[in-house]
């Protein structure tokens, strides 16, 4: 057996389905011309048993039981017998063209969406990434599955061509000539069923999207009564996606309907004009027998043929939607690191720079970045720990280098990534919890001690989760955190952020989810925790803002202000006043865990 997933799967061309699939053929080549080989042996084999069969009939009314006949019979099990192997052998090749492809184009999305992160999201609903790896990437590996036994009835077409032209050439010219003909007319579905087929397509992505916002918002549906809104709509598309699928297998069932009613009407017609020329003395009654034979087995190449045009239909799709996944640009090292001479990483206490916004992350203090447009400050975070890459503009070269965030006066995008993973974590607002044990889920790098796990939990004034987890640290967290509530997930997140132990910590809204009182703990446990480490808030809470070293002030995407927050406040000047309208704003909203769910 060949082992799957494979270890690194490349990386195709995305200018058309066609490359791609091309693209993938060409990496399995030699699993395919193997499975090639041996549907041409078993195809062969299959199509030259009338041909025995009618001479052992022939041998039968010629010279009764003779020897001849006897060599005959045993022809006709051996070539049976290789016919049984190949199609054995050759059914385990096709199942393995098609794991091999599918789990290729899976392990493609796969990494191209964990290396991308929010650009696929921003970009592409979930639901559609979701049904590219579920759907897609099986129906483009069937392509894959059917080519063997595709091109094997092409070969035995080409081979009972020969033996009908030599034998009866009008028999063999309305057998071959026919059977086309037959095909081409099952072809004329094929462009509807594929329109079809995209619409359905559509329909399921769209339905797969809204189940899974609408299970991810559940909690807050609930609580502003917009369950049975969400109900309707997820019906109601439903439905639609319903519709798409009847309307598919009504071009579907024709087409099933007429693989099975033309082959067998084109089929009684040989055998009448068979059996016309057997009367007149044109052919004998072997030959008969062998023509109906083969009229019947090239029925087989021709289900093929329909069912490979349907799966290519399948196929071509699937891979146009992959290829919009696959074709998302990647913001982190897209155009960066690829294109210029890695450079080392700082030695630790190193500054941090972000020149399109003038942010200056000094090592070892605590920086504030509060806006009135949260969006700004995160999008900062987002470029200082290079999970984004900074608008250039229309600018040269030169100033887009300008523009870059620097680490000791390095362009970070130059560093190797997985040194600043490592050394620069940046904890989004929205944390993502996974299924596991308590204990897993906070220490990610698997390095910490128990009493180091229970010490951050208390730092992000957790321990409230310790009692509701059945188990404690061993306990079981479910599936994105929805047996815990939204400031517990906040809570546990930020204590995973701090186990790191990260050299840069950049924390997004680390406490917009919990009341006043836990986040004027957790200012005070946090700034004890991180003193003498270079940390980055992105936050507009008076509590944190307090404990910062320093404060930055964002406006319009530019700091405008510097300093402590007491500082900021007492400003008289259109800074000061902007960051005290951001500040009582603040004050005055009430925490998410006040508010009524």
């Amino acid at each position: 057996m060949r082992p799957l997933p494979l270890p690194q799967p490349g990386s195709p061309p995305l200018t058309s389905p066609l490359a791609y699939l091309w693209w993938h053929a060409r990496a399995q080549a030699g699993l395919l011309v193997a499975a090639l080989a041996v549907g041409v042996v078993g195809n062969v084999a299959g199509a030259f048993l009338p041909l025995v069969i009618g001479r052992i009939v022939d041998d039968g009314l010629d010279g009764g039981l003779s020897r001849t006949l006897w060599t005959g019979c045993l022809l006709l099990v051996a070539v049976g017998a290789v016919q049984i192997v190949a199609n054995v052998v050759g059914h385990r090749l096709d199942v393995e063209n098609w794991l091999r492809a599918a789990f290729a184009s899976s392990q493609e999305i796969g990494h191209h969406v964990t290396r991308t992160g929010d650009a696929v999201t921003a970009e592409l609903p979930t639901g559609e990434v979701v049904a590219t790896v579920a759907s897609d990437a099986l129906r483009m590996g069937e392509v894959f599955a059917i080519a063997a036994r595709f091109l094997g009835g092409v070969a035995a077409y080409a081979a009972i061509a020969v033996v009908l032209m030599r034998t009866s050439v009008p028999l063999g010219v309305l057998v071959l000539v026919g059977l086309p003909v037959v095909a081409g007319s099952l072809a004329l579905l094929v462009k509807p069923l594929q329109r079809r087929q995209a619409a359905q397509r559509e329909a399921a992505g769209r339905l797969t999207t809204l189940g899974a916002d609408t299970v991810s918002g559940l909690r807050v549906l609930r609580g502003i009564g917009g369950e049975e809104v969400f109900s309707r709509r997820y019906r109601a598309q439903s439905q639609a996606v319903r519709h798409a699928g009847v309307r598919v297998a009504q071009t579907q069932s024709l087409l099933d309907a007429l693989q099975t009613l033309l082959p067998g009407l084109f089929l009684a017609v040989v055998v009448w004009f068979g059996a016309r020329l057997a009367l007149a003395g044109d052919i004998t009654p072997g030959q008969l027998v062998a023509f109906y034979g083969f009229a019947a087995f090239l029925t087989q190449p021709l289900w093929t043929a329909t069912e490979a045009m349907r799966i290519m239909t399948r196929a071509y799709i699937g891979a146009r939607k992959i290829i919009k996944v696959l074709a998302v640009p990647d913001t982190v090292t897209a155009g960066e690191a690829t294109t210029r001479t890695p450079v080392p990483a700082p030695a630790p206490g190193a500054e941090l720079t972000d020149p399109p916004s003038g942010v200056v992350v000094r090592p070892g203090r605590l920086l504030a970045l509060v806006s009135a447009d949260p969006d700004e400050t995160a999008r900062i975070a987002a470029r200082l720990g290079r999970f984004d890459a900074p608008r250039a503009g229309g600018g040269a070269a030169g100033d887009a280098a300008e523009r870059e965030v620097s680490w000791g006066g390095a362009p970070l995008s130059a560093i190797d990534l997985a040194e600043v993973r490592e050394r620069i974590v940046v904890a989004e607002s929205t944390p993502h919890l996974f299924t596991g044990t308590l204990a897993e889920e906070l220490d990610v790098r698997g390095r910490a001690t128990e009493d180091e796990l229970l010490a951050a939990l208390r730092t992000a004034d957790a321990g409230d989760v310790l009692e509701s987890v059945p188990g404690g640290l061993e306990g079981e967290i479910a599936e994105k955190g929805r047996s815990l509530s939204g400031g517990q997930r906040q809570r546990v997140a930020l204590a995973r952020a701090l186990l790191t132990e990260a050299e840069v910590l950049v924390l997004v809204e680390p406490t917009s989810a919990v009341d006043a009182h836990t986040e004027a703990r957790i200012a005070t446990r946090l700034t004890a925790e991180r003193r003498g480490r270079t940390t980055v808030l992105v936050t507009a809470s008076p509590p944190l803002l307090e404990a910062a070293d320093e404060v930055a002030l964002v406006q319009a995407g530019r700091v405008r202000a510097t300093g402590s927050h007491a500082e900021l406040l007492d400003a008289d000047d259109d800074a000061g006043r902007a960051y005290r309208a951001i500040v009582s704003r603040a004050v005055a909203e009430p925490a998410p865990e006040e508010v009524s769910a």
